[in-house]
């Protein structure tokens, strides 16, 4: 392997990195601001979206390649669904097990919009698919530990949303160009959720600005870098990539939050994520130019 693909492989892992950080941050800044600050969920989700759509907005106007892309309005009520719901859900959940509710229900509404579109599972994932049913179950049975219902519910509506939103961004265009898009559009339904919280509406200058990192920083920008990196990873590889997520967020919480890790919550997260790497195991690998080599 030459020097040129060695830097090139390194890049792609960093930036990756870098993204699924982001992915994991969000959810570190949300539970931050709704437990540590006086910030309440609509407003976090309102600054959030729109300095995202500000930081978006900005990268749009600074690059010089065409537009191939603008959005859409189903993919910005999806975008705006998953935002609220994951703030809403975030005021009674924790960072580690809400990460794991939202990216499981994500995966599991990318795995059976497959199956109604046709696909097949083999015996190994239909195994997997029933491994990580099982650790949700384990996760939400009744008991002292288990998260609280509402959020449970919330979280997952959130994730069903991001998977929708996910599988609508599907050649949609230029990835940078769709995300401004569909972030501009969202800002129309946030102000309208903000307009009808108004009156229990509340923010202090900590949670304003965890919410700013949150939509600059890890939505904003996570974002753009995560669809740099899309290109060059098949589907399988970008699903199973964040399925590392909710351990990041789980093991980041521990010292940023002061959560703890419980055996409970460990188990859940080793047969959910085990149980749908199993499913999507990606079956090739990507060469130092991008594209992909296949090993069957």
């Amino acid at each position: 392997m030459s020097p040129g693909a060695d830097l090139s492989r390194i890049r792609l892992i960093s930036l990756m990195s870098l993204a699924l950080l982001a992915f994991a941050g969000n959810s570190l800044l949300c539970r931050a601001a709704l437990h540590h600050t006086a910030i309440d969920a609509a407003s976090f989700t309102t600054i959030r979206l729109l300095s995202g759509a500000l930081v978006l907005g900005i990268l749009v106007r600074s690059t010089s390649r065409a537009r191939t892309g603008h959005g859409s309005w189903q993919a910005a009520l999806a975008l705006f669904a998953y935002a609220a719901c994951f703030s809403i859900a975030y005021t009674s959940l924790p960072a580690s097990a809400g990460a794991l509710l939202l990216f499981g229900a994500v995966q599991v509404t990318m795995i059976g919009w497959g199956l109604l579109n046709g696909e097949r599972l083999r015996p190994w994932q239909v195994a997997g698919l029933a491994l990580a049913f099982s650790g949700l179950l384990g996760l939400l049975w009744p008991g002292l530990s288990a998260p609280p219902l509402q959020g449970t519910l919330l979280m997952i509506v959130s994730g069903i949303a991001w998977g929708i939103y996910s599988l609508l961004g599907k050649g949609a265009g230029a990835p940078l160009h769709v995300t401004a898009g569909n972030f501009a559009r969202a800002a129309l339904p946030t102000l309208v959720f903000s307009v009808l919280c108004f009156g229990r509406m509340h923010v202090d200058k900590q949670g304003a600005m965890l919410a700013l990192a949150s939509g600059a920083l890890t939505s904003g920008l996570g974002y753009a870098i995560w669809y740099a990196v899309l290109p060059q990873l098949k589907a399988s590889q970008a699903a199973t990539a964040q399925l590392s997520v909710p351990v990041i967020a789980a093991f980041g919480a521990v010292p940023l939050l002061g959560e703890v890790l419980t055996l409970r919550l460990v188990l859940a997260a080793l047969a959910v994520l085990g149980g749908i790497a199993l499913v999507i195991h990606p079956r090739s690998a990507v060469t130092p130019a991008g594209r992909p080599r296949d090993h069957r």
